[in-house]
């Protein structure tokens, strides 16, 4: 009985592979769509007063549950990277603006409503502005910062927030440089008490040094295919996205809700199967960023959203039959307009929480070469822009 089922199962799985595979190329043809500007959205988050500039933008809903419109979610954390903050006047910040490494904000509902909106930041007791989430291991001798990933609510483990927590060290005063040696996953008891003073990090082997890929760490992206998450195509393991090397190549972990927090129990995939070892990866894709969003749809699909090779002023999407591909080629959904301006785009990214039916609300980052220097003189050309694409499924 046990090796009829066996076999049944292994050909149920060949099956459904030769489906999705066949699925995925009629997709590619016939995924109608169409994109347009959310200027609500990024109205939203032009502001002259405490937060006004950062990157990032990963979206985690409170209740674990992430898709379209869910009315049962109606409150969804929002992570933000390099922030400045202080006052904007005629455009520009007035002196003594401060910038941190990493901020949040809340937002209830899948509106673009300002009263609905509201940011944090950590302080000090003079209400300097300060940095929530430091790396343990950072020293006087050898400074580090976080840069965070994506994240998500672990409703198997007490509703913990995870967050990616890139380390980063720099090496220069320009935008590039700086390094990433590792990554840690942050582990917030309590996401809606800012600013998570019970917090833990987690060291972790998932940093990535593979002479055939690259040089990066897991954290790009986080799918969560449960059915507690809403998961139309729910199999019970979260889905974690690394961007590495020149090719932006994709790779992909995974791991069970439970066993999140226990290196030994994640599996790496090295395009037939889940492995123990992180050096047998193999890239899924490639061209991708390295922030980026995988999203199922309602008809158990999958949507890649990203910027095409992390910083250009293409939106790219493919779609896909399963959260390891086989992918689409890619479909250049955006141009950006900002960087014929001199801004440049980045780290597209897609939010279903905060989408309505039909929709997917789809934000990208700027920023402009001589970072530093062009933010003194124009507040505005560091923070998320937006844009909706509206789709049919058969």
């Amino acid at each position: 009985m046990l090796k009829n089922t066996l076999l049944f199962a292994s050909l149920l799985v060949t099956t459904l592979s030769i489906q999705a595979q066949q699925k995925v190329k009629k997709d590619t043809v016939d995924f109608k769509y169409t994109v347009e500007k959310a200027e609500d959205w990024t109205n939203l988050f032009y502001r002259k007063s405490g937060w006004f500039g950062a990157d990032g933008l990963f979206s985690i809903p409170l209740s674990g549950v992430d898709k379209n419109n869910n009315e049962g979610n109606d409150s969804t954390l929002l992570i933000f990277g390099d922030t400045y903050i202080g006052e904007v006047k005629d455009n520009k910040p007035i002196p003594g603006n401060v910038m941190v490494n990493n901020t949040i904000a809340y937002i209830k509902g899948t509106d673009a409503d300002a009263k609905r909106l509201h940011f944090h930041y950590k302080q000090a007791k003079d209400g300097t502005p300060e940095t929530f989430f430091v790396p343990k291991t950072a020293t006087a001798q050898k400074p580090q910062l976080f840069w965070l990933g994506d994240g998500f609510i672990n409703k198997e483990r007490n509703n913990t927030l995870y967050l990616f927590g890139y380390k980063v060290e720099r090496t220069g005063e320009g935008v590039f440089d700086f390094i990433e040696p590792g990554v840690s996953i942050i582990a917030v008891k309590d996401a809606t008490k800012p600013p998570f003073k019970d917090q833990r990090q987690i060291e972790t082997t998932l940093h990535i040094k593979n002479e055939t890929l690259g040089e990066g760490n897991f954290g790009a992206g986080v799918l969560v295919n449960t059915k507690w998450a809403g998961a139309p195509a729910a199999d019970g393991y979260v889905y974690v996205y690394g961007c590495i090397g020149k090719d932006k190549n994709l790779v992909v972990a995974r791991v069970k809700p439970k066993d999140f927090e226990n290196m030994n129990e994640w599996r790496f995939y090295n395009g037939t199967s889940w492995r123990n070892n992180i050096n047998e990866l193999k890239p899924v894709t490639n061209g991708a960023s390295n922030e980026l969003s995988m999203t199922t749809l309602p008809d158990g699909r999958f949507l890649l959203i990203f910027q095409v090779m992390g910083l250009s002023d293409k939106v790219g999407m493919r779609v896909a039959a399963s959260p390891v591909g086989p992918f689409s080629e890619i479909k250049e959904i955006y141009t950006t307009p900002e960087f014929k301006e001199g801004i440049w785009t980045y780290n597209a990214k897609a939010h279903p929480n905060l989408s309505k039916p039909g929709e997917l609300l789809i934000s990208y980052n700027t920023i402009t070469p001589d970072f530093w220097n062009d933010i003194q003189k124009n507040a505005h050309i560091y923070r998320p822009r937006f844009i909706k694409l509206k789709f049919g499924l058969k």
